[in-house]
């Protein structure tokens, strides 16, 4: 199971603005993961529609660091679903227009 990362204010801002931006969205409200799933800003850390984790890209149990490049924003049942995978991971959410969706997709982490 994946874990959040605790950052601090100035990390998590930083972070966001790493997200996928998208056009005709407010960036400060809304953005997208890496599997096209939405999150909304105000809802970092919950279990919601729109909630997100950050989360380490490799992990750290597979010789992963703490640094900031190697963090970044996912839907929180994305960062579940990936959990310790890695280099290839799978996530089970990503959109369909403005609608979050159940999607299995896998990726290959360079």
């Amino acid at each position: 199971m994946g874990n959040s990362i605790k950052v601090n204010q100035k990390e998590l801002i930083s972070l966001w603005n790493k997200a996928k931006k998208v056009e005709g969205k407010p960036p400060a409200i809304w953005r997208k993961d890496i599997a096209g799933a939405w999150i909304r800003y105000d809802q970092y850390g919950k279990r919601t529609p729109y909630g997100w984790e950050v989360s380490y890209i490799r992990p750290l149990s597979k010789g992963g660091n703490r640094d900031f490049d190697n963090l970044q924003l996912l839907h929180w049942r994305n960062n579940k679903y990936k959990g310790e995978d890695y280099p290839v991971c799978r996530t089970c959410v990503s959109s369909d227009g403005n609608v979050n969706i159940e999607k299995i997709r896998i990726w290959q982490i360079e």
